[in-house]
């Protein structure tokens, strides 16, 4: 058992992760550890509610983040991952400690005894995957409860592990429950979602919607007054103009080729193995780069439809358990599987992959011009990447990065830019040569807008463009009414025929699902459900036009069907009640808290150093 243990010690490592949070925030605290300084900032990286988070907990933390999804992926994490993993780490470290002052103000505690129970009869979800605790497929307590009493147990470190996970998980279930003790639905609040969900409708309707708008129909002082009255729309991320000079990997028609050879060849060889299984599974950790399921001999896990791309999921579901698979083509690469097993819709797959990658001369070529862009890394001089592109005969491609997202030009993913850019680098700064598997980047900062309100002039013809819209439904809306009119006269096709219109039909529809041409969630569906069946309404606005409609066919929802599935249907509904309340109180208990964030600070500060 030990052994095998250890085997699956992967599946057991998030716990540590768990509980690696509360454990930094415990030794910083406890000053075992010594504070790191900023650069001139002091240690403290933030405040929460007066309560220090240093630097050095920070960095700490992210840094394990950083080497175990490192670990997963098999490569160095982008700047655009390690901020997007800082920003994780901070954001736990905040609600650790704005949990924990909750805890103690509501008296929350843990005794050994509740942990020893949870740890007994509650296994973290996870355990329920592992093979070493399942009999037939499930999960089998006795099994588990039986390790928890073995030496190996002890031995391993595993129960100080799950006393840390408890003595966190437990506290928080506690108040969990206590914000959403109060949760409850009404039979009459179910009957309402049932109908929303059940009732049906078909329509009939005219149509009138803006093509086109006459924005100099709108001038700039309405639209500044608009502006001012609306300006919370307009709040907008951090934005950067940014220069990028790629060079790209290209990919040729014999590369791929090549690589479906290897495929071919790997799967020959574990044709001919006197175990093909094993075989399979030594290569996959040999060669695969998909370097999660390589670990572990090229193992997917329990899977069902609608989980992988489809030429994956049409060759696994085609393969015979034990038969291996011609070599599939994904935009990942270039696979070969193997099912073990079949459960119903359920697969054991193994697979291996292989990206399609330049060969080794064009490779080297690549690498050559690649070395003469990385001389012009970090040169303050602007100019100088201008004068690259011209020597190497690249174009330089112009786009905005958006804080807190991966940047992106003409649908490609450019590396580390939109990171650097709001990570101190100044305007006119070049970056440092980043690459993936399509190519080599670098960048330069043209412009960067903080966070805030967009100002009006960036976003003036935005609004024209809304308010002579606005202006085109006002005018659709008085020939609505004369629609309206005449239809509830003559009908409505009549009342388009005369004026050149198309009657239109949607398909039946309900409440929560979108109405064909009418749209989803809007006032036109609305009315639909308001209107008895072969009335004639008056116009309707949207925010995408101007309908007139007549309902032509009603099914109601049927009240003996609700009765039957509703005790299932207020569960469903209880759990999500529930979840939401959970999620409110932790929004509410984040915006309320006071944190100051000195995290700019410190970086701006690091980077004045090291120039």
């Amino acid at each position: 058992m030990l052994q095998a243990f250890r085997a699956s010690s992967k599946y057991v490592f998030w716990i540590i992760a768990v509980a690696f949070i509360g454990g930094f925030l415990f030794f910083d605290s406890s000053g075992l550890f010594s504070r790191d300084t900023g650069p001139t900032l002091g240690t403290a990286v933030a405040t929460v509610e007066g309560t220090e988070i240093s630097y050095g907990v920070l960095q700490r933390a992210v840094e394990q983040k950083v080497q175990e999804q490192e670990g997963q992926a098999g490569r160095s994490l982008t700047l655009d991952e390690r901020k997007r993993v800082e920003n994780d780490v901070f954001d736990e470290l905040v609600a650790e400690l704005l949990l924990q002052k909750e805890y103690e103000k509501r008296g929350i505690t843990v005794t050994t005894d509740e942990i020893v129970n949870y740890a007994r009869f509650s296994p973290p979800p996870q355990f329920a995957q592992l093979p070493d605790f399942q009999t037939n497929g499930r999960f089998d307590l006795e099994r588990y409860q039986r390790f928890l009493r073995s030496p190996q147990a002890r031995q391993q470190g595993l129960l100080a592990q799950l006393e840390a996970y408890y003595r966190n998980e437990i506290p928080k279930q506690k108040l969990f429950e206590q914000v959403a003790a109060g949760a409850w639905i009404s039979d009459a609040r179910l009957w309402q979602v049932y109908r929303d969900r059940n009732d049906s409708v078909q329509a009939s309707y005219v149509a009138l919607r803006p093509n086109t708008v006459d924005m100099a129909s709108v001038s700039d002082a309405d639209a500044r007054t608009w502006y001012e009255a609306h300006k919370a729309d307009y709040e907008r991320p951090g934005r950067a103009a940014l220069s990028v000079l790629t060079i790209p990997r290209t990919i040729t028609a014999a590369d791929t080729a090549a690589t479906r050879d290897s495929i071919l060849a790997l799967k020959a060889q574990i044709a001919a193995a006197s175990d093909p299984k094993a075989k399979f599974a030594e290569l996959a950790e040999l060669v695969s780069t998909d370097s999660g399921s390589a670990r572990n001999g090229g193992q997917l896990g329990p899977s069902t439809r609608g989980q992988f791309v489809p030429p994956f999921e049409t060759a696994a579901y085609a393969l015979p358990v034990g038969g291996l698979s011609e070599p599939v083509q994904t935009q990942f690469g270039w696979h070969l599987l193997r099912l073990d097993a079949r459960r119903g819709d359920t697969l054991e797959l193994r697979h291996i992959l292989l990206p399609v990658q330049q060969n080794e001369a064009a490779a080297r070529a690549t690498d050559r011009r690649a070395d003469s862009l990385a001389r012009i890394a970090g040169d303050p001089n602007p100019r100088r990447l201008d004068s690259i592109a011209k020597a190497l005969g690249l174009p330089v491609t112009r786009g905005i990065a958006f804080e807190g997202e991966p940047m992106t030009i003409a649908g490609r993913y450019i590396p580390s830019a939109s990171a650097w850019a709001f990570d101190g680098a100044t305007v006119g700064e070049i970056s440092e040569m980043t690459d993936d598997e399509s190519g080599y980047y670098i960048a330069r900062l043209d412009s960067i807008q903080p966070k805030g309100i967009a100002p009006f002039e960036t976003v003036k013809d935005e609004i024209k463009e809304r308010l002579a819209a606005e202006k085109v439904l006002d005018t659709f809306m008085e020939l609505g009414r004369a629609i309206s009119t005449q239809a509830q006269r003559d009908g409505l096709e009549a009342a388009a025929r005369a004026r050149a219109l198309t009657v239109e039909t949607t398909g039946m529809f309900t409440r929560t699902s979108p109405a064909e041409g009418l749209g989803a969630f809007n006032e036109a569906v609305g009315a639909a459900f308001a209107l008895p069946t072969g009335v004639v309404s008056a116009p309707i606005r949207t925010r995408d036009g101007v309908f007139v409609m007549r309902v032509d066919k009603r099914v109601e929802a049927q009240r003996s069907a609700f009765e039957a599935q509703k005790a299932a249907q207020r569960q469903q509904l209880l759990g999500a009640v529930r979840q939401q309340m959970v999620r409110d109180f932790l929004e509410g208990l984040r915006k309320g808290a006071k944190v100051d964030d000195r995290r700019a600070n410190i970086r701006r500060a690091e980077r004045r150093a090291s120039t």
